[in-house]
Order: C-alpha cells, then sequence, then structure tokens
C-alpha cells in the first residue's frame, strides 16, 4: 500500500487549496478514504469521509461547509479542495485508508494559513 499527498503549501487566511492523494498497491475503488489532519503540538483530528463509490461524503464540523472531499477511482486518487481556509487549519494533512482516518496513512503534506 501507498499513499503519496500533495499540494500542500502556505496560503493567506481566506484562500483555497486543493489536496491530492494517489493511492497504489490496492484495489482504490474497493475501499472508504478519509482525510485526518494534525495541527502542531495536537493529536490526529479526523476531517473528512467517502465511501468507495464516492457519492457519500462526512466531514467534521470544524470543516462542514468549507472542505470538499471527492475521487477519481480510473486514476486511483483522493482529493480534499479547501476553500474559506482560516489560520486554524494549519496542520499536517493525511489521507488514510477506510473510513474514520485510522487505517494507513500516507505521509502528509503540510498545510500553512498564515497572513
Amino acid at each position: 500500500v501507498q499513499l503519496v499527498e500533495s499540494g500542500g503549501g502556505l496560503v493567506q487566511p481566506g484562500g483555497s487549496l486543493r489536496l491530492s492523494c494517489a493511492a497504489s498497491g490496492f484495489t482504490f475503488n474497493r475501499y472508504d478514504m478519509s482525510w485526518v489532519r494534525q495541527a502542531p503540538g495536537k493529536g490526529l483530528e479526523w476531517v473528512s469521509d467517502i465511501n468507495s463509490g464516492g457519492d457519500i461524503t462526512l466531514y467534521a464540523d470544524s470543516v462542514k461547509g468549507r472542505f470538499t472531499i471527492s475521487r477519481d477511482n480510473a486514476k486511483n486518487t483522493l482529493y480534499l479542495q479547501m476553500n474559506s481556509l482560516k489560520p486554524e487549519d494549519t496542520a499536517l494533512y493525511h489521507c488514510a485508508l477506510g473510513a474514520n482516518g485510522k487505517g494507513y496513512r500516507g505521509q502528509g503534506t503540510q498545510v500553512t494559513v498564515s497572513s
């Protein structure tokens, strides 16, 4: 199993970023996927889930209405579109195999929201 995140960076408050997670080593379209994040000095926080077919999504209250999870099963890729970013969204973002972020995770991509 390999999960490789990309798309992070430094963005001003109110800005947007789109994270990607390239998956390999397993049958991507058979698995639910999720995003989790870890802010400096804090524990792991679940962000969002998507089912294997991509038609059912769940979000943490802290990101609901601002973040959108999606997937392209033909490209074995998971996405997280992040809009209206806030400084408290600063964290290392990981994609994870399975729901709830409790499965195998990639190394992560850093998102920093600061003016």
